[in-house]
């Protein structure tokens, strides 16, 4: 496989409008007003519309709260909220390495943006930690987090996809490694969204849940903008769309969809309000919309939210960017509408 090679900074002799998002030419000048997907402003201007600072959400009432907490949510708590945060402690410096093999600086852009709001999010999670247990617990926490061998296992998955790319560059790996973006941020969140979500309905640790709110809508148009940066890279470089690529996508997310449930099955299964049948099914459908979102059939049965109790906090509720960002695509990939897809981010 061909490496990609590092992008100048300045090339003066080539377009301002890049010719391809990898591989193409670009002087590294980035005009809004005239990129090759001028859609891309669009979600550019979502993203900065959800800017949001944790320091916003005040913690006081949460902080009351905490002691009345039982003590098999204080330790859930505290082990989905470290474990979160490392895996978006692992997104930060992904998505800026990406930046350095990608040809157009529209993308560029973007990938900044996503890379400084996993950086919020990295520093949301600390700070909930900060307002409800000592420093000492904290750092228990994350060391944790670091050796529960279901987190390694479940880690593991994202991060030989991502050290591929580090080590190895290609067209090939950085496909690779978005597919697995999109698992990151489309998938394996979602537990640990629905803990907090459901101690919300309880009415317990609600500014908590408010701040998770807040990271759902980021991760959301994150694993959005990653799936059409596939489509593109797809149509672009047409040699990249092969049977086995497209393999690779369904195994790649069936695979994350049962490490979630490996997860779900051991952070949640004594915790009061969460039916894990239930949450197993709503795994499969997340996985389902993931898929629609790159152009591509469903994979599993389940068509309709299996836990409608979350709507309220869920992708529906949030998302206001709907639009198709391209009009080529690869020829098996359908064209989305209503029916198949986008109206259901």
């Amino acid at each position: 496989m061909k490496r990609l090679n590092k992008i100048k900074l300045l090339n003066p002799q080539f377009p301002n409008k890049s010719t391809g998002i990898i591989n193409g030419q670009s002087s590294g000048l980035l005009n809004w007003n005239d990129i090759a997907y001028p859609q891309m402003y669009d979600l550019y201007q979502t993203l900065l519309s959800n800017f949001w600072k944790a320091q916003e959400i005040n913690m006081q009432d949460d902080i009351k709260q905490w002691g009345l907490l039982t003590d098999v949510e204080k330790d859930v708590f505290l082990r989905i909220n470290t474990q979160l945060a490392s895996l978006d402690s692992l997104q930060t410096p992904t998505m800026t390495q990406v930046m350095d093999y990608v040809t157009d600086s529209s993308f560029k852009a973007i990938f900044a943006v996503i890379a400084q709001q996993e950086a919020v999010h990295n520093e949301s999670y600390s700070y909930i930690l900060s307002s409800l247990v000592p420093l000492s617990e904290q750092n228990a926490r994350f060391n944790q987090a670091k050796t529960d061998p279901i987190v390694q296992k479940r880690n593991s998955l994202i991060l030989t996809a991502y050290e591929r790319f580090r080590e190895e560059p290609t067209a090939k790996h950085l496909f690779e490694l978005s597919v697995n973006s999109i698992n990151l941020e489309g998938i394996y969140f979602y537990a640990g969204f629905a803990f907090f979500y459901n101690l919300a309905r309880r009415q317990k640790m609600l500014k908590t849940s408010t701040m998770i709110s807040y990271i759902q809508r980021d991760e959301m148009q994150h694993a959005y903008f990653m799936a059409q940066f596939i489509r593109i890279l797809l149509t672009e470089n047409p040699e990249l769309y092969t049977e086995e690529n497209i393999h690779y996508v369904y195994q790649a997310i069936g695979q994350a969809v049962e490490l979630e449930k490996e997860w779900a099955s051991f952070i949640l299964r004594d915790v009061e309000g969460i039916n894990l049948e239930e949450y197993k099914r709503y795994t499969e459908y997340l996985a389902n919309k993931r898929l629609r979102q790159l152009g591509l059939d469903n994979y599993y049965e389940e068509h309709q939210n299996p836990m409608p109790w979350i709507h309220v906090f869920s992708d529906e509720m949030l998302n206001g960017t709907k639009s198709d960002f391209f009009e080529q695509k690869p020829r098996t990939y359908a064209k989305v509408t209503q029916s198949n897809g986008f109206d259901e981010l």
